[in-house]
């Protein structure tokens, strides 16, 4: 694949970046894209290694040495024809996935991994840019009735496998915009949303229906104002299947003193105010750090976000602590290849200014007034149990400080789907809360409904979401008419 030589001769490219202090001024996106060339040098790169574990490590199985070789020979259409086949948003994931398959990629066993993601990212831009991208509707409509609940990227990819095959599909989503997470959770300056709504008008040029600002739950649910609520029971009625696909929304707090405290808040919270303040709402009481001094609890994407959009409002000082220990810088890729490996990771966030720590467990919040002022924390270690073999958390005698905090927002992951949801329609629950339902067929212990994505695996990736997605509209297909074509 690609040049035979190429990965002797060309060296990694990886795209660059508006400058930290030009970018935190804005919240557009500041990456830059590689251009042809560059794009054709990476797609040379990629060895004709026998078994490519890029594809297997890329969990919607992406056939990533054809489009390398395809981008090398500049045949774009094609490469562009071939990411679709396996991904239906290569937008997305070209922005915002992590790249497990550049972690899998052979070349990463001694040297620098093949530009994977930036030669997908050039691929779909191309796409856009020539107009190679246009609706696909079914040549025949089957009569059949699909709803999809939520609308992140495991319903969006759901919703446009299932028109695709013929059936009428209708998205329902209790946010005022569509995208879930994509729309309101990631910030703009990592994701624009004009790429979703780009998507949103070839998937309805395809028949897909949005519902935007409708909630399916039971009617006795309290909701917020203004959203239209349909029962479980209705929509049962209503349609021939239904696809359960939100996100896992309920956030890990940290029960500690002080944390009724104003000025401690979820991290989700604050991020989706200044998504829709960058949308054009006009909000009341919005949380701002301009001034402030910010921590962040939590070392995860969620964290290194709300680094980012704290500088962007102009904050005082940002801070962001972890509970665990610091991951080395490099991993030992003889020990961890081609599994994704444990090591320290610094985001563009990061580098735009953040004071980082690790090995940190919060003990309290402090203030006057009812207004947080300041953390109190410990240092602690990580000991492995002789009997258990599992790793526990001791508290380092004398290690107590504390962190000036006039904001702090709390981004230590996801537990759950809402559980009013899943009342409404009856449906089992694994140990963790989410619905349980198989990877075979998707299917739930309620009859014509079926679950996909976080709120059946619990919170992931979102090349984990479109996988889901994909595979659940060929089950709900296989189940309504008795055989399917779409791929698996």
């Amino acid at each position: 694949m690609g040049k035979t030589t190429g990965f002797l001769e060309f060296e990694r490219i990886s795209e660059s970046y508006e400058s930290a202090s030009t970018r935190i001024k804005h919240y557009r996106e500041f990456v830059l894209a590689l251009d042809d060339k560059q794009a054709q040098q990476q797609g040379a790169r990629c060895m004709d290694c026998g078994v490519p574990f890029c594809t297997n490590g890329c969990p919607v199985n992406n056939i990533i040495p054809d489009w390398n070789d395809l981008v090398y020979r500049q045949e774009w259409k094609q490469a562009l024809a071939t990411l679709h086949s396996t991904n239906n948003f290569p937008e997305f994931t070209g922005r915002i996935c992590p790249a497990p398959c550049e972690a899998a990629c052979t070349l990463n066993i001694n040297s620098d991994a093949v530009g994977i993601k930036s030669i997908e990212h050039a691929i779909i831009d191309k796409g856009w840019e020539k107009g190679w991208v246009v609706p696909q509707p079914p040549a025949k409509k089957t009569g059949k009735r699909v709803a999809i609940v939520g609308s992140g990227p495991a319903g969006l990819a759901a919703a446009q496998q299932l028109s695709r095959a013929g059936h009428s599909v209708t998205v329902f989503e209790k946010s005022n915009r569509i995208g879930g997470l994509l729309r309101y959770g990631i910030p703009d300056f990592k994701l624009d949303k004009s790429l979703i709504d780009r998507r949103m008008t070839q998937m309805e040029a395809e028949g897909v229906e949005f519902r935007a600002s409708t909630y399916i739950g039971a009617p006795s649910d309290k909701v917020e104002d203004g959203l239209t609520i349909i029962g479980a029971e209705e929509l049962q009625k209503e349609f021939d299947a239904i696809v359960m696909a939100g996100g896992a929304e309920i956030p890990r707090d940290l029960p500690v003193p002080g944390r009724e405290l104003n000025g401690v808040h979820f991290a989700m919270d604050f991020l989706r105010q200044q998504n829709k303040v960058n949308s054009g709402h006009r909000l009341t009481g919005q949380i701002v750090a301009k001034g402030k001094h910010v921590v962040v609890i939590g070392g995860g994407d969620t964290g290194s976000d709300c680094v980012g959009t704290s500088n962007r409002q102009g904050a005082a000082s940002v801070t962001q602590i972890e509970l665990m220990s610091k991951l080395p810088d490099e991993e030992n890729r003889e020990l961890t290849w081609p599994y994704w490996p444990a090591r320290l990771r610094t985001s563009s966030s990061h580098e735009e200014g953040c004071q980082r720590d690790w090995a940190i467990v919060t003990k309290s919040f402090q203030g006057e007034k009812g207004k947080v002022e300041k953390l109190v924390a410990a240092r602690v270690e990580w000991l492995r149990d002789e009997a258990t073999g599992q790793m526990k958390m001791a508290e380092i005698e004398g290690s107590g400080f504390e962190l000036k905090a006039d904001l702090v927002l709390l981004a230590m992951g996801f537990v759950a789907p809402v559980p009013a949801v899943l009342d409404a329609f009856g449906l089992d629950r694994d140990a963790r809360g989410n619905i349980r339902a198989n990877t075979e067929d998707y299917r739930t212990n309620v009859d014509k409904v079926f679950a996909a994505g976080d709120m059946r695996r619990g919170q992931s990736l979102v090349v984990w979401a479109i996988r889901e997605g994909r595979q659940c509209a060929r089950a709900v297909d296989q189940y309504l008419m008795g055989e399917t074509v779409l791929p698996r």
